[in-house]
């Protein structure tokens, strides 16, 4: 096995542990779910939809509780049950009005594993396409998103409108 030594690394794992003073922009997005700036395109009993401000390819989502929680385990069966069947809304929309053709879904829990925003749990659904991928992340460190984030959430709120009112 080949290793990398990295020392200089260290500095920011140690900073890493250090608790961080910033508000959380999932809740101050529950609050204030109508300023568009917070980008969120649903709101439902126990749980928000809003779009990723860094994505990794268009239409890039996270859903989350509106309770502040970090773990799974805390999180009682009403909000499991509403966070799933957020997901399966999510997707069906992502293949209508995106025309996605398939799904990276996941939960970094805790810091190390790559959470951002490791004391508010939330659910990622990076919507994909078959050669969505090329060389640019590669030789220049470079993502291309195809989509404007503002057009992205016109849509996307619009489409969960529709949803919502069907319901």
């Amino acid at each position: 096995m080949d290793r990398l030594w990295a020392p200089w690394r260290m500095n920011y794992i140690r900073q890493a542990n250090e608790v961080e003073d910033e508000e959380c922009f999932i809740c101050k997005a529950i609050e204030h779910t109508s300023d568009r700036n917070n980008l969120v395109v649903a709101e439902f009993s126990h749980v928000i939809i809003l779009l990723n401000k860094y994505p990794y390819n268009n239409g890039h989502i996270m859903i989350a509780p509106k309770k502040h929680l970090s773990n799974i385990k805390d999180m009682d069966n009403e909000i499991k049950l509403e966070l799933m069947n957020c997901i399966s809304i999510s997707t069906n929309i992502l293949e209508q009005v995106l025309n996605a053709e398939g799904f990276n879904i996941g939960i970094n829990m805790g810091r190390v594993a790559g959470a951002g925003v490791p004391d508010h749990l939330h659910i990622h659904i990076v919507p994909r396409w078959n050669g969505d991928t090329n060389y640019m992340p590669i030789i220049s460190d470079t993502k291309i998103i195809s989509q404007s984030i503002e057009e992205a959430y016109t849509i996307l709120k619009k489409a969960f409108m529709e949803y919502k009112d069907g319901i």
